[in-house]
C-alpha cells in the first residue's frame, strides 16, 4: 500500500515541507496503525518548521489527529481493528499513516465526524486545562483571552463562559470581534485600533482581570501584566508573535503576580487524566453547548499552504490537513 508523508531536511520557511511516499508502518507490542483521515495543524508545528524549537533531521510535523485503526501490535487490548480514533502527542502525523503508542489513542463516539474528532485534541484540551487547572474560573470571575477568534482562543472563550466567567477577548479585526463575540465574548476589542489596557479598563475597569490566557507571546504579555488584578495570573501558553523575552521576577511584584508557561502534555500525564479531559469535551460538543470550528481544510500535499496562512494569522478556527494528494 502507497502512503505519504510531509518531510523536511532542513528548517526554514514553509517551502521546506515536502510530500513524500513512505512504506506503510507496521505496529510493534503496544502499538497500533492508523490511516490517518485528518491531522490538525498548529502553531507548535510551525515552531518546529521553522527551527525554534530543536527536532532531529529529517522530521515529519504534526502531533494531533483522527482515523481509523487498520492494525495492531501484540498486547493491544485498548482499540481493534477498524476502531474510529483521535489522538495528541503522536509524531509524525502529517501522514497518511501513523503508529501510536494504542495507550494514548481516544475513541470517537459515532456521532463525531473524524474531522472534528481532529479538530479537538491540541486546541479543545488545551483551553480545558487552562480553564479548569491553571486557572480554575467560576462564575464571577473576569479572564482576558488573546487571539479570542482562533482555533484555542475561541474554545478557552466557550469553556469559560460554560463555566460562568465573564471574558474580555481581543482580536485583529472587526470580523475577527464578531467571531469571538459569537463564542460568548462579554467584551471585544480590537488590538489594531485599540490600545489593549485602555480598551480593557474602559470595558470592566482598572485591575479588574483574575487571568489572562495569552496564546500570542511577546505582543501582547506586556499588556496583560498591566490589567492584572493583585495576586492575578498570566498564563502565557503560545508564541503566536513570538517568544516572550526574558521576565524579571521583580517585575511581578507591585502586585504580587503568579506567572506561569503550561503546556499540555503535563496536564495529561496519565489516562484518566486525558481521558477525562477528552470525554468531558466530547459531551460538550455532543450536546452543542461547545462548537469546534473548521476554518480551513487543505490536502496533505499542501501543508505549506496551511502553514503560510496560519502564520499570516488571518486565519479563524481550525486548520486541517486532509488524507490524500
Amino acid at each position: 500500500m502507497t502512503a505519504h508523508a510531509i518531510r523536511m531536511t532542513t528548517t526554514g520557511g514553509p517551502e521546506v515541507l515536502a510530500y513524500e511516499e513512505i512504506d506503510v508502518p507496521d505496529p510493534g507490542p503496544g502499538q497500533a496503525t492508523v490511516a490517518v483521515h485528518a491531522s490538525g495543524v498548529n502553531f507548535i508545528d510551525t515552531y518546529h518548521r521553522s527551527g525554534l524549537y530543536d527536532v532531529p533531521l529529517p522530521f515529519t510535523p504534526g502531533s494531533e489527529g483522527a482515523g481509523v485503526v487498520t492494525a495492531v501490535g501484540a498486547d493491544v487490548e485498548a482499540v481493534a481493528a477498524g476502531d474510529r480514533v483521535a489522538w495528541v502527542g503522536v509524531p509524525a502525523s502529517y501522514a497518511s499513516h501513523v503508529v501510536a503508542d494504542a495507550s494514548v489513542l481516544m475513541r470517537v463516539p459515532d456521532d463525531i465526524t473524524l474531522e472534528t474528532a481532529a479538530a479537538i485534541p491540541l486546541q479543545a484540551m488545551t483551553a480545558h486545562y487552562l480553564i479548569t487547572d491553571t486557572y480554575s474560573l467560576a462564575p464571577g470571575d473576569t479572564c482576558l483571552v488573546h487571539a479570542a477568534a482562533g482555533g484555542t482562543g475561541r474554545l478557552i472563550v466557550q469553556m469559560a463562559r460554560l463555566r460562568g466567567a465573564r471574558v474580555v477577548a481581543t482580536a485583529g479585526s472587526d470580523e475577527k470581534l464578531a467571531i469571538a463575540r459569537s463564542g460568548g465574548a462579554d467584551h471585544a476589542i480590537n488590538y489594531r485600533t485599540t490600545d489593549i489596557v485602555e480598551g480593557v479598563e474602559a470595558a470592566v475597569g482598572k485591575d479588574a482581570i483574575d487571568v489572562v490566557y495569552d496564546g500570542v507571546g511577546a505582543a501582547t504579555f506586556e499588556a496583560g501584566l498591566a490589567v492584572l488584578r493583585p495576586r492575578g495570573v498570566m498564563a502565557t501558553f503560545g508564541n503566536a508573535s513570538g517568544a516572550v523575552p526574558p521576565v524579571s521576577p521583580l517585575s511581578l511584584m507591585p502586585k504580587s503576580l503568579f506567572l506561569t508557561r503550561p503546556s499540555l502534555f503535563s496536564h495529561m500525564l496519565t489516562a484518566a487524566e486525558r481521558l477525562g479531559r477528552w470525554n468531558e469535551i466530547i459531551s460538550w460538543v455532543q450536546t452543542g453547548e461547545l462548537e469546534i470550528r473548521i476554518g480551513h481544510t487543505w490536502r496533505l500535499a499542501e501543508a505549506a499552504a496551511a502553514h503560510t496562512a496560519l502564520e499570516s494569522r488571518a486565519t479563524t478556527g481550525k486548520l486541517l490537513l486532509t488524507a490524500g494528494n
